[in-house]
């Protein structure tokens, strides 16, 4: 963990998850330094919990037993896979936490991307799939309809643990942060003004999609820049649409904006997948769901859909 201060901004830092998770406060709000140490120190014990990396991890033993027997689940790990249900539901499988055997397929899972062969898609798409996956409300348990089934919070644990975090954060009282994961999952504490400026970049575009003022709010993106695979001519992104098999085509970047870092990461995952139509869609039936959705294409046009309070957006 490294604590930075820079000027007015005082940053607290911890190696989680392959990525730096930070905490960002005001130097006038030093105070609270010991109350992000903390809440970071949580994120270790997330991580443990949730890696398909480590053996002893709750998703390994889930993945490991469930095809076999119903496994009962702690109450947070089985609420943060019953919501990944509902968001799989709510987006039409465009969001699905079983794609694993789909990712190993095309080699992004370990990072040494392929292109498979129909067969070799056609196969993984047998055991991939939300609905192989039983929930047992009462007893929270899971249990899967065939072998094979594997979970993955690849797509989700980031925002997951953000969320985790602020929630400890507001337990002592801090009124103004914004913590994030890597590039991609942020959220904000309060925000004095307009908020906390954000920009939306891409590896693909030398100037910022957008730049976003959030306050009270969290900020997931999902880009077809960083892991690929090219085969005669042809570029092949590491998100993959779990309903076809194939990667994600036609969006550079999808963002969202909303309540939750879980949901706007998975939401993020399933608009680069579903594009502006199932955006649209969503968002129409979840006010305070905001989603940016730029083309893969020469044009700087960017799609904003939906409305989030406390959230303004400038585009270039």
């Amino acid at each position: 963990m490294v604590v930075d201060s820079i000027a007015q901004w005082v940053r607290v830092q911890r190696r989680a998850m392959a990525c730096s998770f930070e905490i960002t406060l005001d130097h006038a709000d030093a105070r609270w330094v010991p109350a992000a140490q903390a809440a970071l120190n949580e994120v270790a014990a997330i991580e443990a919990q949730l890696t398909v990396f480590r053996d002893t991890s709750a998703i390994a033993d889930l993945n490991r037993r469930a095809a076999g027997a119903d496994v009962v689940c702690d109450a947070d790990l089985f609420a943060l896979l019953n919501r990944c249900d509902e968001l799989s539901r709510a987006t039409g499988g465009a969001f699905d936490i079983t794609s694993t055997p789909l990712s190993r397929c095309w080699g992004f899972l370990r990072r040494d991307g392929r292109v498979p062969s129909d067969a070799e898609i056609d196969a993984a798409r047998r055991i991939a799939g939300h609905h192989h996956v039983r929930f047992d409300r009462q007893q929270s348990s899971i249990r899967f309809d065939q072998q094979g089934v594997e979970l993955n919070l690849g797509a989700v644990g980031k925002g997951y643990a953000l969320d985790r975090v602020a929630d400890l954060l507001r337990r002592r009282q801090v009124t103004r942060a914004l913590l994030s994961a890597g590039r991609s999952s942020l959220l904000a504490i309060g925000g004095a003004g307009r908020g906390w400026p954000i920009d939306i970049v891409s590896p693909r575009r030398t100037q910022p999609i957008a730049r976003v003022w959030l306050r009270d709010a969290a900020l997931g993106t999902s880009g077809a820049g960083e892991q690929f695979v090219i085969a005669d001519g042809r570029r092949f992104g590491h998100v993959l649409d779990p309903r076809s098999g194939r990667p994600a085509e036609g969006w550079l970047s999808a963002s969202v904006i909303g309540p939750s870092a879980a949901d706007a990461d998975a939401l993020s995952t399933a608009f680069l997948v579903g594009g502006p139509e199932l955006a649209r869609d969503y968002c129409d039936r979840h006010p305070g769901v905001m989603a940016l959705l730029t083309p893969d294409d020469e044009s700087s046009q960017t799609f904003v859909i939906g409305r989030s309070a406390n959230t303004e957006v400038e585009e270039p």
